[in-house]
């Protein structure tokens, strides 16, 4: 297999805080909001998996609309993830864009939504496989 994407993590408190470096270098912070005992000092995992998902969404449809030449103007991106007792899984996504766009496109641009890396991915699911050093 080829690796496409890295992370690093490491805790630095207090608490839940984590510090993430990207392969690339890029740098954030991920935490738990001050209503589940965290610092709120970054986004909450469940938030970076939107997104992620969200990112590819965009990054994926400007990549298509360019290639169709078409303008679709500024996209927003309107995610929820949901989770019934059962432990059920659900994210809406809500697409929006700046452009007026017609039937069509917006027919292209939610059947291409549905094949993004990420969302891919994310409905097909993925081996974790969990090792210490």
């Amino acid at each position: 297999m080829k690796s496409i994407a890295q992370a690093n993590l490491h805790s630095v408190g207090p608490d839940y805080h984590q510090h993430i470096v990207s392969g690339h270098g890029h740098q954030l912070d991920a935490d738990e909001p001050s209503s589940a005992g965290g610092a709120n000092a970054g986004p909450a995992p469940y938030e970076l998996l939107l997104a992620a998902l969200g990112s590819c969404t965009a990054i994926t449809l400007q990549m298509y609309a360019q290639k169709k030449g078409w303008d679709i103007g500024k996209l927003e991106l309107k995610m929820d993830l949901l989770k019934d007792r059962e432990g059920h899984t659900k994210i809406e996504r809500e697409l929006s864009s700046s452009a007026v766009l017609s039937a069509e496109q917006w027919d292209k641009l939610l059947i291409v939504a549905e094949k993004t890396p990420v969302t891919l991915t994310i409905k097909n699911g993925a081996e974790i496989v969990t090792s210490r050093t």
